[in-house]
């Protein structure tokens, strides 16, 4: 409740009448790690919070006073009221015991239904489960204990009122339930198990904490005095381990020998493979609906082989339908299962090719004749079928850059390139385009700072220096992108392949060339590595450094390959990763020259592209590779086919990188030289008119410069666009507009024109020898792209487009979402002669609805109705900019 108050951009309060958060689940070192993530949202939060009453804005706090409320009073002493405007209140389960307070059976003080172990009230025949069963005076508030309930419950009431005989050899009995539970609340891991609040006066208690604040991660697991059994635990941040530890407390096991091994968070032990999961059918996996891995097991059996997908066995069992937190266990269950019944889970690149991208890549280097697999259309062919998609075509295009190298834009390439290669930009919100030169090694000279900063001023972009040491612009139109490099070429920078799956940057400190403690030219190093692999396309993006000495000022570690520095060379590291999960690297040869260094990372990164899998970058596809012969783990088979040469491959890893180091091309620079390649990227087809990026979303100031305004949550005014009827033209009286030479219409990818003051994205979906054509705008952000998404075809046939921005795929024919329940207006396309035909009303009509004056997305929303009541309008306008108080 409070989150989704936040996202309405009001200050918000958590009220709480307990010392903590959370209080059955958590301690107060778990309260702190929750509060500081909470906190770190913008969201404040007061325990032990006694509220008194609700102040008017008159001062009344008579509850019958109609005044709207201005503020919280409390009853703790030194308390001030707590300003707000609005109060919702969150108040958790409460026994609905009414009816039962109307007969003869017994109700608890407090509320709830007495029970005994049979579930059975004070009155014979009356049974009571679920959040109304008060048991030994406790109310079970989650959905496991309901479940153990109703079993106990059926089975009596079957054998004691219907007569039916369940051959028992014991009566059943709730005598209690395991209340362990792994939660993700606001995007935070909150798991308790076992005994995770022992009484003060338990003697055989040895408590082991780990507490960082910085990371946000609390971990406290409970043992015997004697450290040979785990009896619970609080995980707070981290909870990747909880189905291993909530089995050793609740089903015990044997411990490590040094229990202080299970303490540590797998962010701390830089733990990448899957946690091992137990084959007890009763181990739990969802928490929220009480799903074990038998029931899982069952269920995938019950579908087979060819019916259990992830989402089928989700829906079935219920498991991973509650927070979400245990699908990856699902997942695994349902690999593990599959290849039980003698079957896989699909690795399948999409339902075009029945081959990961792996084993595709593998197909196309080992063809005997390279000319039959040098484009899509030829490797379709030969190895997939049907129209490919948004997920095989960027996969194919990487898979030709990695192999032949050819200019992306080229020969119908861009048709492939995902959203940000067809630009050569990275897209950002509203449409616009990032621009973002090389800087290799961070060294920058005088001359390209004053360019970068007259063409920033130029263009009004968006000015910030990333943590990789270069500088971005941001809030370029499409059409004014071949200008912008021309200018920044000019001085000699070069694209910085942000927008691609490719080396990005060679961080670097300042070295030898300057600090005292440098023992090697770090800068320099950094430089070379870079512009080796400059423009090298690879599975997902790579990042590189290199530090000067042991201090490790430029973090090689948390790279995909990295080099440190040290008086004989360089310590090569190679498989980190930062982000989500950050990933320390691994340690694959020391002192080592640049030479040997060069030497052995063409191998690695070739490696790496020929053999990793779609979007995988090198620390997951590092924990997958096989061990070293001697047992040492990955790293040390990496050690055998890159230094050792085990697998015989080193001559064609070092020749295939050989080849992409002497073909490259700076693409921004191949795209200014040629006017037939800055032709696609002009604005609109049919005209030499453009629209400004301000035409289409507002921008506004931030700290002296623009940038776009934030776009709506989802469903709130200006996102999910409907127009007023499906077939809102079926009266307009029509006529048939020519919009260009179909030789203006790149083959099998849309384009836009425009119509008055209407974008219109035009679809020449060559392949099929079809043409579509339907709005510019994604109505689910009111975003004029989807001329620059991919376009494809399903497994029956549908063509489809799939939205640049967030891949929300729409039918070209009817304009219907296939993965939602927005749709587009659709105009029927036709070709006479040399012209592109488009039936359309007249300019006056279409640009009623779609004109882009009118769909611009503006910042403020004063006058939004979440309900379409001017009461609740009226709620909104007052509550803007104000606190909101939850309790």
């Amino acid at each position: 409740a409070a989150k989704a108050v936040a996202d309405m951009k009001v200050e918000s309060h958590i009220i709480e009448f307990a010392p903590i958060l959370m209080c059955r689940q958590i301690d107060q070192g778990g309260h702190d790690a929750l509060v500081g993530k909470i906190e770190e949202m913008g969201l404040k939060v007061h325990c032990g919070a006694r509220t008194e009453s609700f102040v008017g804005d008159n001062g009344s706090t008579d509850m019958d006073d109609m005044s709207p409320v201005s503020a919280l009073r409390f009853s703790n002493e030194g308390w001030d009221d707590l300003d707000v405007q609005m109060v919702v209140v969150s108040a958790g389960i409460k026994p609905r015991d009414e009816l039962a307070r109307d007969t003869d059976i017994t109700v608890g003080e407090r509320g709830g239904i007495v029970v005994d172990e049979q579930l059975k009230t004070s009155v014979d025949g009356t049974y009571a489960i679920g959040e109304i069963a008060l048991y030994n005076n406790f109310i079970y508030g989650l959905i496991a204990p309901g479940y153990d309930m109703a079993g106990v419950c059926s089975k009596i009431v079957a054998q004691e009122h219907l007569g039916y005989n369940l051959d028992l050899e014991d009566t059943p009995a709730f005598t209690g339930a395991d209340l362990s539970t792994k939660l993700k609340l606001l995007g935070c891991d909150v798991a308790s198990f076992g005994e995770n609040q022992p009484p003060p006066d338990d003697v055989d208690v040895s408590n082991l904490v780990w507490n960082d604040p910085i990371g946000g991660i609390y971990r406290k697991l409970i043992f015997n005095k004697a450290g040979t059994r785990l009896r619970g635990g609080i995980l707070v941040g981290d909870a990747n381990d909880y189905s291993k530890l909530h089995k050793l407390a609740v089903q015990g096991g044997e411990l490590p020998e040094n229990p202080a091994m299970l303490l540590a968070p797998s962010s701390a032990r830089g733990d990448v493979e899957e946690e091992e999961l137990s084959e007890d059918p009763n181990t739990q996996i969802c928490s929220c609906n009480d799903v074990t891995r038998g029931d899982i097991a069952d269920t995938i059996k019950e579908l087979g082989v060819d019916g259990a997908s992830l989402k089928e066995v989700k829906t079935c069992s219920k498991a991973g339908t509650g927070c979400g937190g245990c699908e990856p266990d699902v997942k695994m269950i349902l690999k593990q299962e599959l290849e039980k019944l003698g079957g896989s889970l699909s690795n399948h690149l999409c339902e075009h090719f029945a081959y990961s991208r792996s084993e595709l890549m593998a197909l196309v280097r080992t063809d005997a004749d390279p000319s039959s697999v040098d484009s899509f259309e030829k490797i379709l062919h030969k190895h997939g079928h049907g129209d490919g998609c948004e997920i095989c075509k960027p996969t194919v295009g990487s898979i030709l850059a990695s192999a032949f190298n050819g200019v992306i834009l080229d020969d119908g390439r861009d048709a492939l390139q995902d959203t940000n290669d067809r630009a050569l930009a990275n897209m950002q919100r509203g449409g616009s385009y990032s621009v973002v030169p090389r800087v290799p090694g961070g060294e920058i000279t005088p001359e390209q700072l004053v360019q970068m900063g007259e063409t920033a001023k130029k263009y009004n972009l968006y000015s910030k220096i990333t943590g990789a040491q270069r500088i971005d612009f941001f809030g370029a139109s499409k059409y004014q992108l071949p200008d912008i490099w021309e200018e920044l070429g000019s001085v000699g920078l070069e694209s910085g392949h942000a927008y691609g799956k490719a080396l990005r940057t060679v961080k670097s400190c300042v070295g030898s060339t300057w600090c005292r403690f440098g023992v090697q030219d770090s800068v320099g190093f950094a430089i070379r590595v870079e512009n080796r692999y400059k423009g090298v396309r690879s599975p997902h993006k790579m990042k590189s450094a290199v530090s000067g000495c042991v201090r490790e000022c430029a973090e090689a570690q948390g790279k995909d390959f990295g080099m440190i520095a040290t008086e004989n060379g360089y310590n090569l590291y190679v498989g980190g990763n930062g982000g989500v999960n950050p990933i320390h690297a691994q340690l694959l040869a020391t002192d080592i020259d640049e030479d040997t260094v060069i030497r052995y990372l063409d191998r690695y990164i070739m490696y790496y592209i020929l053999t990793a899998d779609r979007l995988e970058r090198t620390a997951p596809w590092q924990a997958k590779l096989p061990s070293g012969k001697n047992g040492g783990g990955p790293i040390e088979h990496l050690k055998e086919v890159i230094i050792e040469d085990s697998l015989g491959i080193c001559d064609e890893l070092d020749r295939r990188m050989q080849y992409l180091v002497d073909t490259y091309h700076d693409e921004w620079a191949e795209v200014v030289k040629d006017p037939a390649r800055r032709a696609k990227f002009k604005q609109f087809v049919n005209t030499d008119e453009v629209q400004t990026r301000e035409e289409m979303i507002e921008f506004i100031d931030q700290r002296g410069q623009v940038r776009p305004t934030d776009w709506a949550p989802d469903g709130q005014p200006q996102t999910n666009w409907k127009p007023d009827s499906n077939d809102v033209f079926a009266r307009s009286e029509k006529s048939w507009i020519s919009v260009g030479k179909a030789s203006d219409f790149a083959p099998n990818v849309g384009s836009a024109i425009l119509y008055g003051d209407s974008q219109l994205a035009v679809f020449n979906n060559a392949q099929r020898g079809e043409w579509y054509c339907t709005q510019n705008m994604c109505p689910h952000k009111q975003a004029f792209v989807l001329s620059q998404g991919i376009i494809g075809g399903t497994a029956d046939g549908i063509a489809k487009v799939a939205c640049p921005l967030h891949k929300k795929q729409f039918d070209l024919a009817d304009g219907k979402q296939l993965d939602g329940d927005l749709s587009l207006i659709t105009f029927d396309v036709k070709i006479e002669g040399e012209e592109v035909m488009v039936e359309l009303p007249s300019q006056e009509e279409v640009d009623a609805i779609l004109g882009t004056n009118g769909l611009r997305v503006e910042s403020g929303c004063s006058e939004l109705d979440i309900s379409g009541t001017d009461l609740e309008k009226e709620i909104l306008n007052g509550v803007r900019n104000t606190t909101v108080s939850v309790v």
